[in-house]
Protein backbone atom coordinates (compact mmCIF):
# COMPACT_ATOMS: atom_id res chain seq x y z
CA UNK A 1 0.00 0.00 0.00
CA UNK A 2 2.83 2.37 0.88
CA UNK A 3 4.50 1.71 -2.49
CA UNK A 4 1.27 2.45 -4.35
CA UNK A 5 0.95 5.80 -2.57
CA UNK A 6 4.56 6.68 -3.42
CA UNK A 7 4.03 5.80 -7.08
CA UNK A 8 0.83 7.86 -7.21
CA UNK A 9 2.52 10.84 -5.55
CA UNK A 10 5.45 10.72 -7.97
CA UNK A 11 3.09 10.41 -10.94
CA UNK A 12 1.00 13.34 -9.71
CA UNK A 13 3.98 15.66 -9.22
CA UNK A 14 5.45 14.63 -12.57
CA UNK A 15 2.15 15.44 -14.31
CA UNK A 16 1.86 18.77 -12.47
CA UNK A 17 5.42 19.74 -13.49
CA UNK A 18 4.71 18.91 -17.15
CA UNK A 19 1.49 20.93 -17.09
CA UNK A 20 3.34 23.90 -15.56
CA UNK A 21 6.08 23.69 -18.24
CA UNK A 22 3.46 23.64 -20.98
CA UNK A 23 1.68 26.63 -19.46
CA UNK A 24 4.91 28.66 -19.20
CA UNK A 25 5.65 28.31 -22.93
CA UNK A 26 2.98 30.93 -23.65
CA UNK A 27 4.04 34.55 -23.20
CA UNK A 28 2.24 37.89 -23.41
CA UNK A 29 3.52 40.76 -25.52
CA UNK A 30 2.28 44.21 -26.45
CA UNK A 31 3.52 46.18 -29.44
CA UNK A 32 2.65 49.26 -31.49
CA UNK A 33 1.08 48.70 -34.93
CA UNK A 34 0.04 51.54 -37.27
CA UNK A 35 -3.50 51.58 -38.58
CA UNK A 36 -6.73 53.59 -38.52
CA UNK A 37 -9.93 51.61 -38.54
CA UNK A 38 -11.85 48.36 -38.11
CA UNK A 39 -10.62 47.19 -41.54
CA UNK A 40 -7.07 47.60 -40.25
CA UNK A 41 -7.97 45.70 -37.07
CA UNK A 42 -9.26 42.76 -39.07
CA UNK A 43 -6.19 42.72 -41.35
CA UNK A 44 -3.67 43.07 -38.49
CA UNK A 45 -5.27 40.35 -36.38
CA UNK A 46 -5.59 38.03 -39.38
CA UNK A 47 -1.88 38.50 -40.17
CA UNK A 48 -0.95 37.79 -36.55
CA UNK A 49 -3.07 34.64 -36.39
CA UNK A 50 -1.44 33.48 -39.62
CA UNK A 51 1.78 32.90 -37.67
CA UNK A 52 2.04 29.45 -36.12
CA UNK A 53 2.11 29.65 -32.34
CA UNK A 54 -0.05 32.76 -31.93
CA UNK A 55 -2.74 31.96 -29.37
CA UNK A 56 -4.35 35.40 -29.11
CA UNK A 57 -4.06 38.66 -31.04
CA UNK A 58 -6.11 41.78 -30.34
CA UNK A 59 -5.40 45.18 -31.89
CA UNK A 60 -6.97 48.28 -30.34
CA UNK A 61 -8.01 50.94 -32.87
CA UNK A 62 -7.69 53.87 -30.46
CA UNK A 63 -4.32 52.99 -28.88
CA UNK A 64 -2.75 51.18 -31.87
CA UNK A 65 -1.53 48.50 -29.44
CA UNK A 66 -1.47 44.84 -30.41
CA UNK A 67 -1.75 42.45 -27.47
CA UNK A 68 -0.38 38.98 -28.18
CA UNK A 69 -0.20 35.65 -26.45
CA UNK A 70 2.12 33.27 -28.24
CA UNK A 71 3.92 30.00 -27.77
CA UNK A 72 7.60 30.95 -27.57
CA UNK A 73 8.65 27.48 -28.72
CA UNK A 74 6.88 27.99 -32.05
CA UNK A 75 7.40 31.68 -32.81
CA UNK A 76 8.85 34.99 -31.65
CA UNK A 77 7.32 38.47 -31.57
CA UNK A 78 9.47 39.56 -34.52
CA UNK A 79 7.88 36.82 -36.67
CA UNK A 80 4.45 38.29 -35.94
CA UNK A 81 5.69 41.82 -36.66
CA UNK A 82 7.12 40.69 -40.01
CA UNK A 83 3.80 39.07 -40.96
CA UNK A 84 1.93 42.24 -40.05
CA UNK A 85 4.33 44.35 -42.12
CA UNK A 86 3.69 42.06 -45.09
CA UNK A 87 -0.02 42.89 -44.73
CA UNK A 88 0.72 46.64 -45.08
CA UNK A 89 1.04 47.85 -41.49
CA UNK A 90 4.16 49.27 -39.84
CA UNK A 91 5.17 48.03 -36.40
CA UNK A 92 7.65 49.42 -33.91
CA UNK A 93 10.51 47.48 -35.58
CA UNK A 94 9.31 46.46 -39.06
CA UNK A 95 8.03 48.63 -41.88
CA UNK A 96 5.65 47.56 -44.63
CA UNK A 97 6.96 47.72 -48.19
CA UNK A 98 5.77 50.87 -49.93
CA UNK A 99 3.95 48.95 -52.69
CA UNK A 100 2.04 46.91 -50.10
CA UNK A 101 1.13 50.04 -48.13
CA UNK A 102 -0.01 51.74 -51.36
CA UNK A 103 -2.52 48.91 -51.98
CA UNK A 104 -4.31 49.50 -48.65
CA UNK A 105 -7.80 51.04 -48.90
CA UNK A 106 -7.88 54.82 -48.43
CA UNK A 107 -9.43 54.53 -44.97
CA UNK A 108 -6.46 52.40 -43.86
CA UNK A 109 -3.69 54.76 -45.01
CA UNK A 110 -2.06 55.97 -41.82
CA UNK A 111 0.62 58.63 -41.50
CA UNK A 112 4.00 56.96 -41.95
CA UNK A 113 7.16 58.05 -40.14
Amino acid sequence: MKNVLIVLAVAFFSFAAQAQDKKNKNAKYETEVSGNCEHCKKRIEKAAFGVSGVKSATWDVSTHKLSLILNEEKTAPVDVKNAIAKSGHDTDVTKAAQDVYDRLPMCCKYERN
